[in-house]
């Protein structure tokens, strides 16, 4: 508990609340090599009095993270990094892929990056309002971790108002690179989500074989005005990848 006095302390002068400090701490302490490894997390009691905070602010930010799947807690035995499967995104909120897994400490990087004009599709004309005859820049990434294999790849069509081209930083989160760029503030998405295989053009490109199945997400991205932004399909690695819904039962009358 030593390094942990040392290293990891909550700021109460802060405006920062509690419970998001002591989620922060958190998620930098299970990057740690010996929790990593397999050693029992500290006691909620124990951090709580080292922090001066309650039980409760502690279980708010490991709840958290256990949801997200990055520990597992057992009753009478302790809380533990979870084994690192697959990675893990739901649908109660939306950001860049890259923002994503920022947020779950996992550092994604392009591991192959094209960009093209190209004629639009009836599907892209459609949810555009353009017709064929307008050529629309086409993103096209493919992403993994820094030395693994690839993770997805994204196909992206963005609205020729907008005035996205080859120039633009790429490297960035892409809906922050839309608004400090453009000003274009991005607020709400459509999806679909299916199954499907690889095929033998993006099986190469997740090298996955061409039955492989595939997670695809298509989604259909707008402005703050309601105005077509994006439209977006991504092609998952179903073993390290996964979709969670969290869902609310409605109250009934």
């Amino acid at each position: 508990m030593n390094i942990l006095a040392k290293n990891f302390t909550i700021d109460h002068n802060s405006k920062l609340p509690l419970h998001v400090q002591v989620e922060e701490l958190f998620r930098k302490l299970i990057k740690m090599e010996v929790y990593k490894k397999g050693a029992l997390l500290p006691k909620e009691v124990d951090l709580a009095n080292l922090w001066g905070v309650s039980r409760n602010t502690i279980r708010q930010a490991t709840n958290k993270l256990e949801h997200e799947g990055l520990i597992i807690r057992k009753k009478g035995v302790g809380t533990r990094v979870a084994e690192k499967k697959s990675l893990v995104t739901g649908l109660d909120h939306w950001y860049s892929f890259t923002r994503e897994m920022q947020e779950k400490g996992i550092n994604v990087i392009n591991q192959l990056l094209k960009t093209e004009e190209i004629q639009p599709n009836e599907e892209i004309c459609n949810f555009f309002s353009i017709t064929p005859d307008k050529k629309i820049f086409k993103l096209s990434k493919l992403k993994g971790e820094n030395s693994g294999d690839p993770i997805v790849y994204f196909e992206s069509y963005f609205h020729p108002r907008i005035g996205v081209n080859k120039n633009d930083d790429f490297d960035m989160p892409l809906y922050s690179m839309l608004q400090d760029h453009f000003g274009v503030i991005v607020d709400r998405s459509r999806e679909n989500i299916s199954a499907c295989h690889a095929g033998a053009v993006i099986g190469k490109k997740l090298k996955v074989p061409a039955t492989f199945p595939l997670l695809k997400r298509e989604r259909f991205v707008y402005d703050i005005n309601g105005k077509p932004v994006e439209y977006n399909v991504g092609y998952y690695r179903s073993d390290k990848f996964t979709y969670t819904i969290d869902i609310n039962k409605s109250v009934e009358s």
